[in-house]
C-alpha cells in the first residue's frame, strides 16, 4: 500500500501495538534488510492465498521482515505483504499513520480480520498498491478494523486501526488472501487502472531504484 511517508518526529507512535516515546524515521529492521523486487499484478503469487507461518522465531522469518521493511521504504509505501516480494506466506509489515496522528509500526503474521468494537461506517479514500505501480483510486472500506495475529516470535498481536491505518490492515490482509485492490472494482475501472499503471510503470520503478540506492548511505539506528 502506498502513501506519502509519515513524519515520525511529531507523531505519537505505537510499536507492535505498544505506545513508545519515539521511533526512528526508518526502523532498524530496514537497516539489516535488502531491497527485493516487488511483484506485479498478473504474477501468480499475488492471486492465491498465502500459507500460514509454521515456524516462528527463525532467522529466515526475521530476514523476511527485515527485507520487507527495506523494500517498503524504497517504494515509499506504508505497508507490504510477503506476496509482494514473491513469498506466499501470511506476513505483512506496516509503518502507517491513522487519522488521529498516531504512527503504527510493526509486522503481523497470520492475520485474521475481526469486526472492530464500536460503530463503523464505510468511507471512501484513495488507495494505491505497490504491485500496481502508479495509479491511486478511491475505494470504500470500513473506517475501523481489528486484526488478530502474531509477531515473528509467535506472540499474539491484535492491532486495531481507525481511518488510514484501518484501511492498511484491510488492504494488506487482502493481499495475503490473494486479492488486489483492483479486484474490488468493476471490469471497466480495473482495466483503466491497469492501463494507467502500464503507462506510468517505468517512471515509478526508476524512482524506486533511486530511493533504494539512497538507503545504502542512510544511517540506520540500531535496535
Amino acid at each position: 500500500m502506498t502513501s506519502p511517508r509519515p513524519t515520525p518526529t511529531d507523531r505519537r507512535v505505537r510499536l507492535l501495538g505498544t505506545p513508545v516515546d519515539a521511533c526512528p524515521a526508518l526502523v532498524p529492521e530496514a537497516g539489516r534488510g535488502r531491497v527485493r523486487r516487488i511483484t506485479e499484478a498478473g504474477e501468480e503469487v499475488l492471486h492465491h492465498p498465502g500459507r500460514p507461518v509454521e515456524e516462528f522465531g527463525t532467522p529466515e522469518l526475521a530476514r523476511l521482515v527485515d527485507d520487507m521493511f527495506r523494500t517498503t521504504y524504497a517504494a515509499r509505501g506504508v505497508g507490504l505483504a510477503a506476496h509482494q516480494i514473491g513469498v506466499a506466506l501470511r506476513v505483512f509489515v506496516h509503518d502507517c499513520p491513522d487519522d488521529d496522528g498516531v504512527r503504527h509500526v510493526g509486522h503481523l503474521a497470520d492475520p485474521v480480520l475481526d469486526e472492530a468494537p464500536g460503530p463503523r461506517r464505510r468511507t471512501e479514500a484513495d488507495e494505491g498498491r505497490l504491485s500496481v505501480p502508479g495509479p491511486r483510486r478511491a475505494l470504500a472500506r470500513p473506517d475501523r478494523a481489528t486484526a488478530r495475529g502474531s509477531d515473528l516470535h509467535g506472540n499474539p498481536l491484535t492491532p486495531t486501526g481507525t481511518g488510514y491505518f484501518a484501511r492498511c490492515l484491510q488492504h494488506e490482509t487482502d493481499h495475503l488472501d490473494g486479492l488486489l485492490y483492483v479486484d474490488r472494482f468493476g471490469k471497466r475501472e480495473r482495466r483503466a487502472v491497469l492501463a494507467e499503471s502500464a503507462e506510468r510503470r517505468e517512471s515509478v520503478l526508476a524512482a524506486r531504484a533511486e530511493r533504494a540506492a539512497a538507503l545504502d548511505s542512510y544511517a540506520f539506528e540500531a535496535d
